[in-house]
């Protein structure tokens, strides 16, 4: 796949370790893209180490134990997505306004001691290496399941989009942004990017939210996942 002027074609294309951004709720997808506004120094320090290097940072979110999410250095996620820095802007206060395409998944291993004020870890993307290859498992996903749960959604909240560009996208762009777009929690979007496949991707976020139509129709509120 390409990601901005960079190909990989196989994970031997890619770091055996990365640094990562911990952020709660971020969900990037391979072949999709995540703005970033970057703003705490060790993070500004981690873009400049990327932009010296291969721009690749790994995208996890902290482990959903109470322990973790009270912690000023959480336990990570098990599985994580790199992504390509391909676009940045300094915005003169400090900043970065950032752009990372999501490249592939991968399983966060050990954390490394480094002198960097980022954290490091060793990653294994041998499991998710069919991320690499575009459009893999499209034909599996249930896409008039999907169009469904999403036209209930739009409709119970009163909601409109473009629908001819959604029935016109392709299969896995189609899963993947509605996956990103989706307005549900942290360990939602954490069982999206740990989906087996697209097929089981495409599942989960359907399951998902006819959870969250029945709750509203129930006055329960907002989806979170047990």
């Amino acid at each position: 796949m390409q990601a901005g002027n960079a190909i990989y074609e196989t994970i031997a294309d890619l770091p055996p370790v990365l640094p990562v951004f911990p952020l709660s709720g971020a969900l990037l997808l391979p072949r999709t893209q995540l703005p970033l506004n970057i703003f705490e120094p060790r993070y500004i320090d981690m873009i400049d180490d990327a932009l010296s290097g291969n721009r690749l940072i790994g995208m996890v979110q902290p482990a959903s134990d109470e322990e973790s999410q009270r912690s000023d250095r959480p336990r990570l996620a098990q599985v994580g997505c790199v992504g390509r820095l391909t676009s940045f802007q300094e915005t003169g206060d400090g900043r970065y306004m950032i752009t990372l395409q999501g490249v592939t998944r991968f399983a966060v291993g050990r954390e490394l001691e480094t002198i960097a004020k980022f954290r490091c870890v060793e990653c294994d993307f041998a499991p998710f290496a069919a991320d690499l290859q575009c459009g893999n498992g499209e034909d599996d996903v249930d896409r008039n399941g999907l169009l469904k749960a999403l036209r209930a959604y739009l409709d119970a909240n009163n909601l409109e989009a473009d629908w001819q560009s959604v029935v016109e996208a392709e299969t896995e762009v189609l899963v993947n942004a509605l996956c990103m777009m989706c307005p549900y929690g942290a360990q939602e979007k954490q069982a999206l990017l740990e989906a087996r496949d697209l097929k089981t991707r495409a599942e989960t976020l359907i399951a998902i939210t006819e959870m969250d139509l029945a709750r509203s129709q129930n006055g329960e509120g907002g989806t979170t996942l047990q």
